[in-house]
């Protein structure tokens, strides 16, 4: 350049306004869980650049729908968990046919040690029920059966069989509407006087939604060794519940548990002392079984929630069908808080959702904070969606939720 002439050096002002507002993410620190699905605490701040630097500011000068969330999910490795069992105890009988027991644990082969039945729950199970024979008695008379031959053609709702007349006069004094109260029915009879038998299943309470505000649910005589009702009620509302009875056998490994989502409880011993609180609107009960007719009666009631768990823009829906349209407020009307929409259906039921319209945006111009996230509650499994992308989506259990970011 040495034959050209240089020009002055010289500086031009520019402009210094400070830039607007934003959210500064530091890394997320360490994961909550050595193995599985955990939450790693990321810090969100509010920050503004002035002249080059980096000033802290209050969060409510920033946009508070593009606010990331503080808590991630996070996954280091998958867990690995098995079914272990104890041995077999004696026959139940000392002579002809009886049963055997063995009570199952869910083992973590890592630590040696046992884990909350939880873990285990998407394994298959080995039986903990068989049957045995301690050969023939001796006093057995032709025609006649032994004690031990009764506890193998005992079906599982004889003895626990009641009228719902008599169902509804033992529990007369109770708050309850009679047609609440979920009876074992009394087996019909036909025109001639004989017994005409009901259907397998006829008047099982398992895998059924209850949606009343109060009502009487019993789990005796079920058929299957692992029985799930679910309790619903509008948001607002939580869910109490006492026991009536329990004929679990605690010392066999029979067990009931009660799931929200914000609470999980489990027990067996001194049931009909416990009061159980939802703290929100939905409850999942679950009665594991060993032995052929045991079970619990549980009573319901439903109240005004004491404290809010839910934003005013969330929606409920039970199913079995629905639509889901969000924003739900006016296009000029900015959304302060994150929406979600809670589905809960039937136990022995799955959710499907098809997305039919989507609009988040251009792809070259949005951003993280604008998507869609849907939960699978039973495995805690998140989906997130971007754009224009019309998904199909599946449950692995009975209950999901919706998040609309931005």
């Amino acid at each position: 350049c040495h034959p050209v002439p240089k020009p002055e050096s010289k500086t031009e002002v520019c402009d210094l306004s400070p830039c607007p507002p934003r959210w500064k993410v530091t890394p997320a620190g360490p994961c909550s869980s050595s193995c599985g699905l955990g939450l790693a605490v990321q810090l969100v701040t509010c920050v503004q650049i002035r002249q080059g630097k980096e000033i802290l500011l209050e969060e409510r000068l920033c946009p508070v729908a593009e606010k990331p969330l503080t808590n991630v999910p996070c996954v280091i490795r998958m867990c690995s968990y098995e079914w272990s069992f104890s041995e077999w105890t004696e026959c139940s009988t000392s002579c002809g046919n009886g049963i055997q027991t063995r009570q199952d644990f869910c083992f973590n082969p890592l630590t040696r040690k046992h884990v909350n039945p939880i873990f285990c729950r998407h394994f298959p199970k080995a039986i903990v029920v068989r049957g045995c024979s301690a050969g023939p008695c001796p006093e057995q008379a032709v025609g006649t059966r032994s004690r031990g031959a009764e506890l193998q053609t005992v079906t599982p709702a004889t003895g626990l069989m009641t009228a719902t007349t008599a169902k509804e006069a033992r529990y007369k004094n109770l708050d309850v509407p009679p047609s609440a109260v979920l009876a074992v029915p009394q087996e019909q009879t036909n025109t001639s006087g004989g017994e005409v038998p009901l259907p397998r299943g006829a008047y099982c309470v398992c895998g059924k939604l209850f949606l009343n505000a109060t009502g009487i649910i019993n789990m005796t005589g079920v058929e299957s060794s692992d029985c799930t009702v679910a309790i619903g009620r509008p948001l607002r509302e939580e869910i109490t519940v006492s026991i009536l009875e329990s004929s679990l056998n605690c010392s066999a490994g029979e067990v009931v548990l009660f799931s929200g989502r914000m609470m999980w409880r489990t027990g067996c011993r001194k049931l009909p002392l416990s009061l159980i609180n939802s703290r929100t609107n939905t409850l999942i009960v679950k009665q594991r079984v060993l032995l052929p007719g045991n079970g619990v009666i549980l009573q319901y009631n439903s109240r005004t929630a004491t404290k809010k768990y839910y934003q005013d823009c969330d929606k409920q829906l039970f199913g079995p069908q629905g639509e889901i349209v969000n924003p739900v407020q006016l296009p000029d009307q900015r959304q302060e808080v994150v929406c979600r929409t809670f589905i809960n259906v039937a136990p022995r039921h799955r959710i499907a959702i098809r997305a039919l319209y989507i609009d988040l945006g251009n792809e070259s111009n949005q951003t993280h904070f604008n998507y869609i996230l849907v939960r699978d509650v039973s495995t805690m499994k998140t989906m997130v969606f971007h754009g224009k992308q019309q998904f199909f989506w599946q449950s692995t259990g009975s209950q999901a939720e919706i998040e609309f970011h931005d």
